[in-house]
């Protein structure tokens, strides 16, 4: 039988295997890029593939029957599903929903290249301004500390309603809390969505900086290398 040429290791190249450090115990654990998680050999905790890559497993219908993981279900179903959330909460305001969908495109980018848990990336991004129209509601402001008090337990409450650890429900809440404050965590995941969140707000917040400025700015702010890149790219060389 033929393989599908994504998950085929005859047309991989050298950085398709690659290592990766335990978060709890710092044992290198050797990854192949379409292996959703292992379990570290030295303390047992299992570690999730901050690079993964199932090929064909984004679009095929037969990608769980053939790879046998879940990986591939939370990736494109729950994306799909988190969005369908956040347009029930922003029905109406296309301009919001607009916003969201374009942080989650530049989330995802910056995480097929920096890493970090593609899930968490995903739902945080989608889920990242839930509580905006809450905050206005009641603090008639859309102000970024309302948005962080609001948005959690709104999240929390979407996030509960499907098969997901404690864990990964508290990491999304976290980001979402902290997403313009950065008062209290500084996560892979977290440092991604709010790149993300700047590559949007960059012409709206500094319309008219000279590149110069623009570039101090980016300098300043943005946490990510690929995050940066595209700044650069976007407001400085272009």
């Amino acid at each position: 039988m033929i393989r599908c040429p994504g998950q085929d290791q005859r047309f991989w190249k050298p950085e398709d295997i690659f290592e990766v450090q335990c978060p709890d115990c710092n044992n290198k654990m050797e990854f192949f890029k379409d292996e959703p998680k292992l379990k570290c050999s030295k303390c047992g905790k299992i570690v999730v593939n901050p690079k993964i890559d199932l090929g064909c497993a984004e679009w095929c219908q037969y990608a769980e029957q053939c790879l046998g993981v879940s990986v591939v279900k939370n990736l494109r179903v729950m994306r799909d599903k988190l969005i369908d959330e956040m347009k029930k909460v922003f029905v109406g305001d296309e301009k919001r929903i607009d916003h969201t969908l374009a942080v989650l495109n530049y989330a995802e980018q910056i995480q097929a290249a920096e890493g970090g848990d593609p899930l968490i990336v995903r739902a945080a991004a989608i889920l990242h301004d839930i509580g905006i129209h809450e905050a206005e509601c009641k603090y008639h402001s859309s102000a970024g500390k309302y948005q962080e008090i609001e948005g959690p337990p709104i999240a929390r409450e979407i996030l509960s309603k499907y098969d997901l650890d404690e864990t990964i429900i508290e990491h999304i809440c976290k980001i979402i809390a902290n997403h313009h404050s950065a008062k209290d965590i500084d996560t892979l995941e977290f440092r991604i969505i709010w790149d993300a969140d700047w590559l949007v707000n960059i012409p709206a917040e500094f319309a008219g900086a000279s590149r110069e400025k623009l570039k101090e700015i980016i300098d300043k702010t943005f946490r990510t290398c690929k995050g940066c890149q595209i700044a650069l790219e976007l407001f400085v060389e272009n």
